[in-house]
């Protein structure tokens, strides 16, 4: 049976809840944290929402998702990370990402290094998933010296062909080609 909970020592990531729906609307409302998602464009409470079931589709389905993540201090949700599968760029299939988004008022703490290290290690260590990627967009780089952290190596440059936009490809180092 698979852990849908992980605690670190400020954080604990855990499956989503209808509590998340609010917080999670108006990260995605905030353009400073939707900047280098997509197009930059930001989403409705209802795309949020919508998103939210994806990711827990993508837990019945694979055995793995994104983890909202709760500042354990308060229990807010101040953002998530986890695996999913990044249809989006097929080039990278079958490759599986690690990915991450936080609120604003939590950047600059260190909360996305400490959760995404979590969910990398429970990805590894409790699934045997070792085909890792991270990918963020040209200018995000806050996600790139995160994806450093993690021990992963550039892989490659390319297009985010849902947008146009340039991104590039980080990996785990077993695995680049």
């Amino acid at each position: 049976m698979t852990r849908h909970k992980i605690d670190t020592e400020r954080l604990q990531l855990r499956r989503w809840k209808h509590k998340h729906h609010a917080p999670f609307a108006a990260m995605c409302l905030d353009p400073e944290v939707m900047q280098y998602i997509g197009n930059g464009s930001t989403r409705t409470a209802e795309q949020a929402s919508r998103a939210i079931a994806s990711f827990e589709t993508e837990w019945v389905e694979k055995g793995h998702g994104l983890f909202a993540v709760e500042e354990k201090q308060t229990g807010n949700l101040i953002g998530f990370t986890g695996l999913s599968l990044p249809d989006f760029l097929p080039e990278v299939l079958p490759s599986v990402e690690i990915g991450w988004r936080f609120s604003k008022p939590s950047w600059g703490k260190g909360y996305a290094s400490e959760a995404a290290i979590a969910a990398l290690s429970f990805g590894i260590n409790e699934l045997g998933i070792t085909d890792i990627v991270s990918i963020y967009q040209i200018g995000n780089g806050a996600s790139a010296r995160i994806m450093q952290k993690l021990g992963m190596v550039f892989d490659r440059k390319t297009i985010d062909p849902t947008c146009g936009r340039e991104i590039e490809v980080y990996r785990l180092p077993q695995h680049c080609e």
